[in-house]
């Protein structure tokens, strides 16, 4: 199955956490959206970004790793790897990006955002993951 997802983060409380090559970011406490793709399985995708047994891979793997650091709800839908940063450039147009996170692929501004509330989930026709 293919398509995109977004992670909706909480973080407990003001962090600062090294991001692979971005370095050291602060993240003040609160809720995040984080918009990824699964081109291949978008289930075993979503599981992975779950577990907290994996391979530091990407930006969000640094981020989920820290322990007050914890996805709160995950949507998907079917779509194209292309959706994955239309949406990207939706929650531009209200949220706060994190630069250059997540976006090492593309020319988006960033793929996680911090939120100020998650009402817009709806009008993008997303489906909340249940395991």
């Amino acid at each position: 199955m293919k398509g995109i997802y977004t992670l909706i983060i909480e973080i407990k409380k003001d962090v600062e956490i090294k991001i692979g090559s971005l370095n050291k970011i602060l993240f003040k406490k609160g809720t995040y959206i984080y918009v990824g793709s699964a081109q291949n399985n978008l289930k075993k995708r979503i599981l992975r970004h779950l577990s907290t047994e994996k391979k530091i891979k990407w930006h969000i793997d640094y981020l989920l790793k820290n322990k007050n650091v914890e996805v709160k709800k995950v949507f998907f839908k079917l779509a194209k790897k292309q959706e994955e940063c239309i949406t990207a450039r939706e929650l531009l147009k209200t949220e706060i990006p994190i630069l250059k996170f997540g976006c090492s692929d593309c020319d988006c501004k960033s793929h996680l955002f911090k939120v100020r509330n998650l009402s817009f989930i709806k009008k993008l026709n997303f489906r909340e993951f249940k395991k």
